[in-house]
């Protein structure tokens, strides 16, 4: 990772692999006959997602020395997200993800991830801390966090950037990945005082915060370091609380839900879009409520992403086309 980048919009830190959807809805895996085959992993969806929005996007991640990896490879390039800082392990093969379907609101993920992930593997002495530290939105994840190397690596990238421009700890708590939540707590503490954005459901920001109520979600995530705090409530919208005072609570938009993975990835794109353009906090929340609820209406998470017409046609229409 020596070759330095241009400054981009957004560079993504984290999670990449081959998800494998099921084409049938409503079977488990023992039934299911076909699959689809997608880019997957939350910082590879967030960085396609802010391509979607015309941003220019970058992702630091790893995978295998295989065939998965160099479809990885050509999926990032043709969603426009700059694969430079993509690089491959020896020995570990390209994770996959399988998940079920059972809409609305069941979608088991099962995760091949051993002996280890190469995402885990990414190292301190390959990160390039220009590029990092030039990218107006920067964006981190808890799985990041889960395993050395990549816990150092992503922990300096923090301390590298030191809070420039827009800072965003994606709380991503994935029990897999973890032996224990007590195991957590004092990583994620940390990246939260490295980070300006703090975003996360409610387990998530329990994880990261020992409280559940949303409110009080918001105010531990702001009093940890965080300058802008969003919880997600599912079926309850989104609340965003800023440290100067100002706030929104944005109900969820309604749709039929095909598969809800790629909502919170989409919603993380959509976010950085609204900070990159300067809107008001509620603009911006109803925003990416609905780019979450367009991937959720559609089967991949990364090719599901919006483009800014579509999100703008469902704002202003209340049904995606």
């Amino acid at each position: 990772m020596t070759e330095s980048a241009p400054p981009f919009d957004l560079v993504t830190m984290g999670r990449i692999g081959v998800d494998l959807y099921p084409l049938q809805s409503g079977a488990p895996l023992t039934l299911v006959q076909t699959f689809g085959k997608f880019l997957g992993g939350s910082a590879a969806n967030v960085a396609v997602a802010g391509a979607r929005l015309g941003r220019s996007a970058a992702v630091v991640t790893r995978t295998g020395a295989d065939a998965f990896g160099d479809y990885l490879h050509q999926a990032l390039r043709e969603f426009g997200v700059d694969d430079r800082w993509v690089t491959p392990v020896d020995g570990l093969p390209t994770p996959v993800t399988f998940c079920e379907l059972f809409p609305p609101d069941d979608f088991p993920l099962y995760f091949y991830r051993r002996p280890t992930a190469p995402d885990l593997q990414i190292h301190t002495d390959e990160l390039d801390f220009f590029g990092i530290r030039a990218a107006r939105v920067f964006w981190i994840t808890g799985t990041g966090l889960s395993e050395e190397p990549s816990r150092s690596a992503t922990l300096a990238a923090l301390k590298a950037r030191d809070r420039a421009g827009v800072t965003v700890f994606d709380l991503d708590w994935r029990p897999a990945f973890w032996n224990d939540p007590e195991e957590a707590r004092p990583y994620y503490a940390e990246a939260l005082r490295h980070a300006t954005v703090a975003v996360g459901n409610v387990d998530e920001c329990e994880i990261a915060t020992g409280v559940r109520e949303p409110r009080a979600c918001a105010e531990a995530l702001l009093a940890a370091g965080a300058e802008l705090a969003v919880v997600k409530q599912g079926p309850k919208g989104v609340l965003a609380m800023h440290r100067d005072g100002t706030g929104a609570e944005v109900p969820p938009v309604p749709v039929e839900v095909v598969n809800g993975l790629g909502a919170g990835d989409a919603f993380g794109g959509a976010l950085c879009h609204g900070l990159l353009s300067g809107w008001e906090l509620e603009r911006t929340m109803r925003y990416a409520n609905a780019a979450g609820a367009l991937v959720a209406s559609r089967l991949a998470c990364s090719s599901a992403m919006p483009t800014g017409s579509e999100v703008d046609t469902l704002l202003a229409s209340g049904s995606p086309r």
